[in-house]
């Protein structure tokens, strides 16, 4: 069973190598955005909850998101482990999904984190913003998304460090892509 929480900055590849990993262990990719959407698609409870505050441009909160990976967790696909992408964003998101998985006798086997220096992701996303026409790629929106990841999600390591040890991997992000992925194939490795 392979249970693995991935963390990055924005274009350090966390979706490339969670997808990779995926295929590779048979485990679903789970990415927040993907499975709000589809929980709204599909009219589920939380999925119309989660829909009115997206249609009226707000976060949508931590207990509805929770229940709504709690839901996707539940899953037969994520019965033989899981890769979440994207949440938790924060300390507080952290400790009710460490709730929401002691409830369901789960727990995360490693928390993976792709470390690559602020320069290197602006010209990666720069060049993808170049070579994709994403408006979202752009050097101020950029700078902006580092800095939200440096103040809310930088913590998050500091809070798993401290879990247990050997629960918090990190990798360098910014070697060829095959490197990364044998790297983070041995960081998971004890518990796959």
């Amino acid at each position: 069973m392979t249970r693995l929480i991935f963390f990055g900055p924005p274009g350090a590849g966390k979706g490339t190598q969670a997808k990779i990993l995926s295929e590779e262990y048979g485990i679903p990719h789970i990415s927040t955005g993907d499975i709000l959407r589809a929980a709204v698609a599909q009219g589920t409870s939380l999925g119309q909850a989660a829909k009115s505050f997206m249609d009226r441009g707000e976060l949508v909160p931590d207990e509805l998101i929770i229940g709504i990976i709690k839901d996707r967790l539940a899953e037969p696909d994520a019965q033989q482990g899981w890769i979440l992408d994207g949440f938790p964003r924060n300390v507080t998101q952290a400790e009710k999904l460490n709730d929401m998985l002691a409830a369901t006798g789960q727990a995360c086997d490693r928390v993976l984190n792709l470390v690559v220096a602020d320069d290197v992701l602006k010209a990666r996303l720069l060049s993808r913003g170049t070579a994709e026409g994403r408006s979202d790629d752009n050097l101020a929106t950029i700078e902006h998304r580092l800095a939200i990841f440096h103040q809310t999600t930088e913590p998050l390591l500091k809070f798993y460090r401290a879990q247990q040890v050997n629960l918090l991997a990190e990798v360098d992000g910014d070697q060829p892509l095959s490197d990364v992925t044998r790297d983070l194939k041995q960081a998971i490795a004890p518990t796959a």
